[in-house]
């Protein structure tokens, strides 16, 4: 279940990257129409979306290497929310000074953190046989 969840979600994001973007500016930023996305931040995120959906058609060593991935970032983002902000203002704008988070974000960061801690675990669990 798992993986076809995260495979759908790679479809999604391979087919519709900007469309991933807006919604994430709508969710966590106060001002997105005063920021300007870097070119290249759309590629990225449609090369990741093909990387997802590999890893969960596959379900080999690329699919157990990304739930471990996802694990570890996870625990990150639970234990240290603000660490996204921080890294991920450069990755995605141009100025990223002007940017102005949504004040909510904090915790939807750590709910983020922890589902995707949980989806990692589940899977190891599986991948295990337990």
């Amino acid at each position: 279940m798992i993986r076809q969840f995260l495979g759908a979600l790679g479809i999604l994001t391979a087919l519709v990257p900007d469309r991933i973007v807006d919604v994430f500016e709508a969710i966590a930023v106060e001002n997105p129409e005063e920021n300007t996305v870097h070119s290249w931040f759309g590629p990225l995120i449609r090369a990741e979306g093909v990387v997802i959906t590999l890893a969960a058609l596959r379900d080999g060593r690329l699919y157990a290497w990304l739930m471990n991935i996802t694990g570890i970032v996870g625990a990150v983002l639970f234990f240290i929310p603000r660490l996204y902000e921080q890294m991920a203002g450069p990755l995605v704008y141009e100025d990223p000074e002007s940017v102005e988070w949504n004040e909510h974000l904090t915790d939807g960061i750590r709910v983020i953190g922890a589902v995707s801690v949980l989806l990692a675990l589940l899977d190891r669990r599986r991948r295990n046989g337990e």
